[in-house]
């Protein structure tokens, strides 16, 4: 289900890292090579992306594949960051909520991608939703398992919980109230990625020497230098460092 990549480093056109590439996200959402579920990605796509002196990032989303949208690839050709979210979307349900179930969605600074799904959805984390504000549930921007996924982290970031722990706590969380659910998570504020491998791939290209780290669904190219993150692993990144850490599984 779904591709998504993150990017920290110099300012490069949106382009280079997502139409460009051999095996780019714009590929990915028809030619996917390490998928495990599913095979096409033409459900949503959308990027988010910071500009210089602006903490809140803009996007761009749309309920189509993104091979349909001449207008992203001209967009993408001129459009320069030295941060972005990116995300082809494969609905668990096809075509609930449209656009506004298009990754990445946005708190803020924030912004978050989910590549996979909720199992039993929505019942078996019904608790879990009945924990948060009425506010926050009714803020959802559509009605599916990665909304209510991000509702849980942001409502844990506005409270000023630490971001590794924002995002790891609702992944064991969810594994414990839904097993065998896919939750690899893709946050960013433009200063650092974090991300969670939990039953899909996920790797990362880092470059410390030059202050910039791809985090990704899969690599986009064939740089020897991309690394698989192990499964069970929240992975936290900025422009000169990547740190690895295990994520316990939830006790029954």
């Amino acid at each position: 289900m779904c591709r998504h990549i993150a990017y920290l480093g110099p300012p490069v056109p949106l382009g280079r890292l997502l139409t460009d590439p051999a095996h780019g996200l714009f590929r990915q959402s028809w030619a996917p090579r390490r998928q495990r579920y599913g095979t096409v990605n033409a459900d949503g796509f959308g990027v988010g992306w910071y500009a210089d002196q602006d903490p809140v990032p803009a996007r761009y989303r749309r309920p189509g594949p993104i091979w349909a949208d001449p207008s992203f690839t001209d967009l993408a050709r001129v459009v320069r960051s030295g941060a972005l979210l990116a995300a082809v979307r494969d609905a668990t349900e096809p075509g609930a909520d449209g656009e506004a179930a298009a990754a990445p969605f946005a708190d803020g600074r924030w912004l978050f991608s989910h590549n996979g799904a909720l199992r039993d959805w929505p019942d078996a984390v019904a608790p879990l939703a009945a924990g948060l504000p009425p506010a926050a549930l009714l803020s959802l921007e559509c009605r599916t398992d990665s909304a209510l996924v991000w509702a849980l982290i942001a409502h844990r970031l506005r409270a000023g919980e630490d971001p590794a722990a924002a995002v790891s706590e609702p992944v064991r969380e969810l594994a414990a109230a839904a097993p065998g659910s896919r939750l690899n998570l893709l946050l960013t504020d433009g200063d650092r990625i974090l991300a969670t491998a939990w039953g899909d791939s996920l790797w990362y290209l880092a470059d410390p020497a030059a202050g910039r780290v791809a985090v990704a669904s899969e690599p986009y190219d064939d740089d020897p230098r991309w690394a698989e993150v192990p499964d069970r692993t929240l992975l936290t990144a900025t422009r000169d460092d990547v740190l690895l850490t295990p994520l316990k599984e939830p006790t029954p």
